[in-house]
């Protein structure tokens, strides 16, 4: 009987220490962001935090805080505050999840790249030990959002004007290009279509023959110079991708001709008298013979010299992307030109247009700015009155009926080329500060545009500028 009681006894006591002990026994719990990344819509976020299970007192999280292109209290704060690149989360006993607040002053526009990563490093709580898991960190990144203006300078290089600048004026991003970097432009959309460079005064004409192998002869009449060409022989200057010089390239091969190809003019080799241009003074880049055929949903491209009787042949695809691919018969190769076919919406650039008349005749133009039609981009001209200027127009000025479907709504509309001195006309840059332009990018923001220059201070050509800035 006393050995059994002495047993009860000692099995009471152990469990009233055990009991005794529950508050210092060590509990287990976990942390971890509720998403790995966040892209902010709006200007005031939450940020929450999860805890595996209700935490069983009061404690902190410790964040650490990394910035990419970001300062805390010019772009965003947060609350509670950050100091010294942490901040210090509080939170209560029997809480399954605890948040702060990110608080964004400026957007990231088109382009940047801006955001803040919060990583949990350490919590403290007590009793408990909290194992951080794979969550431990989040990006939140600032939303792209449409610049509201900037002012730019292209660099088309001066008077020779070598380069095409393409602009993205939701980013302010500009994209150069060499312009005699390329000779055709194979069509991404739907139909299958080949451009040629505008840019270089080339032409194209079709022949009799669908042998590529047969010798061809130069043909001067295709040269276009002052008075000379023939208009359909280039791309039609609107930028309808319809109206090409090389017909549409058929599934059946026998319709695909051979097409006489002159490649046009390269870069002047020495700059011009001041106040002249200089883009078209270049030498003569020879000829070449083409024939285009379809294979599949790509190009097949036979291309030699004139004089050849063996051709080369190489494959082109689309890239949907882009309005074109684009591609070097002299130096048989691919080449990057234009950004992604959202992500431009004017060019500066020299360009054969057509001088409309009696006989309709190509001309070639320096300092000269398409819409990035094809894309999807259209602008128009609006003339400065007493009651329209480029500081009082907004959004409801706007006549959408006037975004027509020609990529030279700009042109060279925005500046003139002879002066008088003295009561003589002189060759010279003249600025037109009597209209500003409107434009649509391929997103569908709308920005009002104000060409500031075009020439230096003595009067060098080939160095535009221009102020733009969104309506809302």
């Amino acid at each position: 009987m006393k050995k059994n009681f002495i047993l009860i006894l000692s099995f009471v006591l152990l469990v009233f220490g055990a009991c005794n002990n529950d508050d210092n026994v060590v509990q287990e719990n976990a942390v971890a962001f509720a998403a790995t990344s966040l892209n902010l819509t709006a200007a005031t976020t939450p940020i929450e935090i999860k805890f595996a299970s209700p935490t069983a007192s009061a404690g902190s999280l410790t964040l650490t805080v990394t910035q990419t292109a970001v300062a805390n209290g010019t772009d965003f704060t947060t609350l509670p505050a950050i100091t010294a690149n942490t901040v210090v989360i509080p939170f209560a006993k029997n809480v399954s999840s605890v948040s702060f607040t990110f608080n964004k002053l400026i957007d990231a526009v088109e382009g940047q790249v801006k955001n803040v990563v919060f990583t949990i490093i350490s919590a403290t709580i007590d009793n408990t030990i909290i194992t951080v898991s794979e969550n431990k960190s989040i990006q939140v990144s600032f939303n792209e959002t449409a610049s509201l203006g900037s002012s730019l300078s292209p660099e088309v290089g001066g008077p020779l004007e070598p380069n095409q600048v393409y602009v993205d004026l939701s980013s302010g991003m500009m994209t150069k290009a060499v312009r005699s970097s390329w000779e055709l432009g194979f069509y991404s959309g739907t139909e299958f279509r080949v451009a040629l460079n505008s840019s270089i005064n080339m032409a194209a004409k079709e022949l009799s023959t669908t042998n590529i192998d047969e010798v061809q002869v130069e043909d001067n009449s295709m040269i276009i110079s002052q008075g000379s060409g023939v208009a359909t022989q280039i791309d039609d200057p609107t930028g309808d991708i319809l109206k090409t010089a090389i017909a549409e390239v058929s599934a059946t091969d026998a319709n695909n001709k051979v097409y006489l190809i002159y490649l046009g003019n390269a870069t002047a080799a020495a700059d011009p008298v001041l106040g002249k241009e200089g883009s078209v003074g270049g030498a003569a880049r020879g000829w070449k013979k083409i024939r285009v055929l379809k294979s599949g949903n790509d190009y097949k491209v036979q291309y030699a010299d004139i004089a050849a009787t063996t051709h080369e042949e190489v494959v082109v695809s689309k890239n949907t992307a882009y309005n074109f691919t684009f591609f070097s018969l002299l130096d048989k190769k691919t080449v990057s030109v234009e950004p992604q076919k959202v992500q431009w919406d004017i060019n500066f650039t020299t360009f054969t247009n057509i001088i409309p008349g009696a006989t309709a005749t190509p001309y070639f133009y320096p300092d000269f700015v398409l819409s990035n039609l094809k894309g999807g981009a259209k602008a128009y001209q609006v003339l400065v009155s007493d009651a329209v200027t480029y500081d009082n127009f907004t959004l409801a000025s706007v006549d959408n009926a006037k975004f027509t479907a020609d990529q030279r709504n700009i042109g060279s509309n925005w500046r003139g080329t002879s002066a008088t001195v003295g009561g003589t006309t002189v060759s010279q840059f003249v600025l037109k500060t009597d209209r500003f332009f409107v434009i649509k990018d391929p997103a569908g923001n709308i920005y009002k545009l104000k060409f500031t220059g075009g020439a230096l201070v003595n009067l060098e050509r080939g160095h535009p500028t221009f102020q733009y800035a969104i309506l809302k």
